[in-house]
Formats: structure tokens, C-alpha cells, sequence
């Protein structure tokens, strides 16, 4: 039988002082109210209903800011939700839960201010990261679809040869070798304020290429694939709204208004 996903939920902000938080006027982002419910119990929801999620475990927030929300805190005492505090950075966060979990299980990594996920995206995902054969495999959708569907919401796209992506805060860790990926993720995020050790990390003639819009993705991934001594691959989703996170009080008012809409439109 094969073994279900361990979902890590990314869930530490920088608390009240957040402006997403301050906009929503809660305790931390992942607290901020989305379409009725915490944007963390929303991404809780969608993993727990989905068919490849085993188990979840949650990083982040803070132990005292759980005590806000009663579902939350019940969902952590019962054990149905396992909690960890956050590291120093994400990608910190990421590598310590990855430490935490048993290197034969596969791994689902997102974030809690995913706010439109939902089990059939995450099954979609997981699914087609089984398939794929890598060690690692990140979710991407295309930019202009992106667009098309979700009209006013700005989203950072990577802007590749022949064509313009989004990331989906979707990520796999498929083998016990591809968690040395999160360590090099982890070693990079740590020189992000010196651009130049960055570059001089991720290779000048890489990064040149990117600049001048000569980067395939394919050719992308073969580079970083050589950097970490990993299969790095994507998986490109049929769900442009997989690439929307709430990163802003615009991306919050969008959020809440499609739901809202959503929820008049289904009676």
C-alpha cells in the first residue's frame, strides 16, 4: 500500500505586527479571517480532506497565539494536528519539520496562507509528484492563466524562456534524498540579503540567462537539478487559483470577495 503524505504546513509571520494581520485584525496572518474561518484551518481543511494526506503537521504560530482560536488548539491537543515551533526563517521552519518526519514518507509542504487551496488540488498535486519519478517537484501554473482567472491580484511571476510562471507554495519531498534540497534552500536563504553570494551560490551564467530572458524551464531545472545532486522537477497545475496566497491586505480583500461570491453563487 502506498504510504500517504505528511502535509507541513508553514504557518509563522511576524505576529499582530503583520500588515495582513493588522488588516484583518488578528493576532498573526495565519489567524487572519478567510471566507468565515482562520486561513490556517481553511489549508487544514483541504489537507485533511484529501485522499493523499496522512497526517499534518503544523509550524507555527506561535504556541500562545493557538489559544485565540478553540478549533485549532482542540485540533493540536487531540493530536489530530501535531504542532512545532518556528525556526529562524522558513526555510529553516521547513528543514526542521522535514527532521522531524521519517525519511521513508513522503512529504507535502505548504503554507497556511494558502487561502483558496482545497483537496482537489492537493490530491492533483500529489499525485502527479508520485508520478513523476523526482526527488523533489514544486507546483507552478502558468502566469497568464493566472491572470485570466484571477483578475487584479498581482502574482510574482518567473519569466522563462518562452513562457511566464507562478509558483503554487506547493512543494513534494519524494525520497530521503531530496531533503538535502530544504538544506540548500536553507544555505541560500541565509545569504538572501548579500545578492551577491546568492548569484555566486546559484551560478552568474544561470542567473545572466534568467536576467535576459534566455532560461528554459527545463534548462532551469537541470542546473539547479546539478547544484543540489537532486531530481528537481514541477508539476504544472490545471488550477490557477493554486497559485494565489494572501501576502497582502489586497491579496486578503480579493480572497474574502471571491469566496463571498463563491458562496452566493452556490445558494
Amino acid at each position: 500500500m502506498t504510504a500517504g503524505f505528511t502535509a507541513i504546513v508553514l504557518a509563522g509571520d511576524r505576529g499582530a505586527g503583520d500588515p495582513v494581520a493588522r488588516a484583518a485584525g488578528s493576532s498573526c496572518k495565519a489567524l487572519a479571517s478567510v471566507g468565515g474561518r482562520p486561513m490556517v484551518l481553511r489549508v487544514i481543511d483541504a489537507l485533511r480532506a484529501s485522499e493523499a494526506v496522512a497526517s499534518v503537521l503544523l509550524v507555527g504560530p506561535e504556541r500562545s497565539r493557538l489559544e485565540g482560536c478553540e478549533e485549532l488548539r482542540e485540533l493540536v491537543a487531540a493530536g489530530t494536528v501535531r504542532w512545532m515551533a518556528t525556526a529562524a526563517s522558513p526555510a529553516a521552519s521547513a528543514f526542521a519539520a522535514l527532521e522531524a518526519i521519517p525519511a521513508s514518507t513522503p512529504v507535502l509542504l505548504t503554507t497556511a496562507d494558502h487561502a483558496l487551496l482545497d483537496a482537489a488540488m492537493v490530491d492533483h498535486f500529489c499525485a502527479a509528484a508520485r508520478a513523476s519519478g523526482r526527488d523533489v517537484v514544486a507546483g507552478v501554473a502558468a502566469h497568464e492563466a493566472v491572470v485570466a482567472a484571477c483578475p487584479g491580484v498581482r502574482r510574482t511571476a518567473l519569466r522563462l524562456a518562452g513562457e511566464s510562471i507562478c509558483g503554487c507554495n506547493l512543494f513534494a519531498f519524494l525520497t530521503p534524498n531530496g531533503r538535502d534540497v530544504a538544506d540548500f534552500w536553507r544555505r541560500v536563504e541565509a545569504h538572501r540579503k548579500r545578492p551577491l553570494r546568492v548569484v555566486g551560490i546559484l551560478g552568474w551564467r544561470a542567473v545572466l540567462r534568467y536576467a535576459l530572458g534566455r532560461l528554459s524551464l527545463a534548462e532551469a531545472l537541470a542546473h539547479l537539478s546539478r547544484l543540489t545532486g537532486r531530481d528537481l522537477g514541477v508539476v504544472r497545475m490545471p488550477f490557477p487559483e493554486a497559485a494565489v496566497d494572501v501576502d497582502t491586505p489586497e491579496d486578503l480583500a480579493y480572497v474574502r470577495a471571491r469566496l463571498a461570491g463563491e458562496r452566493t453563487l452556490g445558494g
